[in-house]
């Protein structure tokens, strides 16, 4: 298989094949398409996929027994357009730099993959016959298996559904606006799910389904005009749900998260529930409050004990002062004495 290298597509897909990769396959340095999806391979993600595969644009390993953790590397391959590690046994967190696969950034049809092979069989001296290829591919797109020919290039999707992965969804995926299909369901993610999603301006699909993802539905996800398909089920979401053109019309998207409220659910929702920013910033407020209120007490506290020791405590210690202190009143007190006494003197003449 190493000497393959002048290979653009290899399809090894829907087979029994098992055991690992051979590293011989790195050099197939020209390949564009690489799917060995629906068979029985094992082992780690090889690092040299993004070393030694340099332009590829479609890598599907969907549905075998690969593990590990999703390797680094994969972000050097700035040409892809699918990448598709569904249903395997990977575990770990997602990389943030996804944002490196650029192709993947921008808007747009994308000819990397819709120009069609030739190939010239030279004959006899009647002449020769040309066959043409074009690359078709199987995806899961919506829940179902579909095939992609002539809208490759349309195809722009991130699937990782199905696997261990843990951590957050990092907000970098955000970066990726030309992305049109993202699939993180059925893993143990965690965390919220980031407020910049609404920058996926061209995404048609999004399924983050049966995680352990919380927090409120950020209102920028209902900024996204060409959402078809939305499966947020079976999380710990919280909150009402924001209000926008598409978001409504997804009552199936909702369910399994008891502590979100609003259309298109039936339950409604409380004050708070309705506003959780203003309630957590009227808390916050609250807190504020009390927190300076009590800072007043401790003050006033502190700058008594202080002014009482202050003075009282020099007088107990210090014998000179306490003397000099009880000299002062005692003499107050004679001045005081003797003007009463004079005043009383005239009044009686």
């Amino acid at each position: 298989m190493g000497f393959l290298v002048s290979t653009l597509t290899l399809k090894l897909n829907d087979n029994k094949f098992e055991g690992e990769l051979p590293s011989s396959m790195k050099n197939c340095r020209s390949l564009l398409l690489f799917d060995i999806g629906e068979n029985q391979l094992s082992g780690l993600i090889p690092k040299w996929l993004g070393v030694g595969l340099p332009n590829l644009a479609i890598l599907i390993f969907r549905s075998n027994h690969f593990y590990g953790s999703i390797p680094l590397e994969l972000c050097h391959l700035t040409q892809m357009q699918i990448l598709d590690l569904s249903m395997n046994n990977i575990w770990g967190s997602i990389p943030k730099c996804l944002n490196n696969l650029t192709t993947l950034a921008q808007k747009g049809y994308s000819n990397i993959l819709t120009i069609s092979h030739s190939f010239d069989f030279a004959g006899d001296d009647k002449g020769g016959a040309i066959l043409k290829y074009d690359d078709e591919v199987s995806l899961i797109w919506k829940g179902a298996m579909s095939k992609y020919k002539s809208t490759l290039g349309l195809l722009k999707t991130v699937d990782l559904a199905s696997n261990r992965l843990s951590g957050e969804i990092p907000s970098e995926i955000a970066q990726l606006s030309g992305l049109v299909s993202l699939n993180l369901s059925r893993n143990k993610l965690t965390g919220q799910i980031t407020p910049e999603i609404g920058k996926l301006q061209s995404l048609d699909s999004l399924d983050i389904s049966r995680n352990q993802i919380d927090g409120a539905i950020p209102t920028s996800l209902a900024q996204i005009d060409r959402l078809a398909y939305l499966d947020l089920s079976y999380n710990n979401l919280s909150g009402e749900i924001p209000t926008g053109t598409q978001l409504q019309t997804f009552e199936a998207a909702f369910v399994g998260n008891p502590q979100l409220c609003g259309p298109p659910l039936h339950n409604s929702c409380s004050q708070e529930e309705a506003s959780p920013g203003k309630a957590n910033l009227v808390n916050q407020e609250d807190k504020k409050e009390v927190m300076s209120k009590l800072g007043d007490y401790i003050s006033m506290v502190l700058g008594f004990v202080v002014g009482f020791w202050g003075a009282c405590g020099s007088l107990i210690f210090i014998r000179s002062w306490r003397y000099a202190y009880f000299n002062f009143f005692k003499a107050l007190s004679d001045w005081f004495s003797l003007r009463l006494a004079l005043i009383r003197r005239r009044a009686m003449k």
